[in-house]
């Protein structure tokens, strides 16, 4: 249950920064916002660490796959893109098609597999709710 919990607070976190960023986007650049997402984020880890137990920092060095420690620069660009589609579609469909793209790579990578993740064997029920979430939001985006 807390993990259920966990994910809707992400969630609206996500929606909650997203228009945040958009409008210092829209005051600033957007290479001046997404760098001070990144850097606020950082100070935010750094005093996070300092306060709760500071395992060592050279463990990054130890992870088996050094593509995994790109996932800062993911996060760049994750930042970049979601302030231009919620530029460009408002929060509410912008955050459905982020949504959308999400449960279909995330499922893409548990079904075969990929990046280390246990591989899950074919499930029409998940691929029957996928298609529900795209009826849902050409339903919601129907004029």
């Amino acid at each position: 249950m807390l993990g259920i919990w966990i994910a809707v607070l992400s969630g609206a976190l996500m929606s909650i920064q997203g228009v945040w960023n958009t409008q210092v986007t829209k005051q600033s650049s957007l290479w001046v916002s997404t760098g001070w997402v990144q850097l606020t984020a950082l100070l935010v880890c750094v005093t996070a660490w300092f306060f709760t137990g500071r395992d060592p920092v050279g463990a990054l060095w130890q992870v088996e796959n050094k593509y995994t420690l790109l996932g800062g620069i993911l996060g760049a660009f994750i930042t970049v893109t979601v302030i231009q589609s919620m530029g460009k579609l408002g929060p509410a469909q912008a955050t459905m098609l982020i949504v959308i793209a999400q449960l279909v790579v995330s499922y893409l990578i548990e079904l075969f597999g990929i990046f280390g993740v246990e591989k899950q064997p074919f499930d029409w029920k998940k691929l029957a709710g996928t298609a529900i979430v795209v009826g849902g939001i050409i339903l919601f985006k129907w004029e």
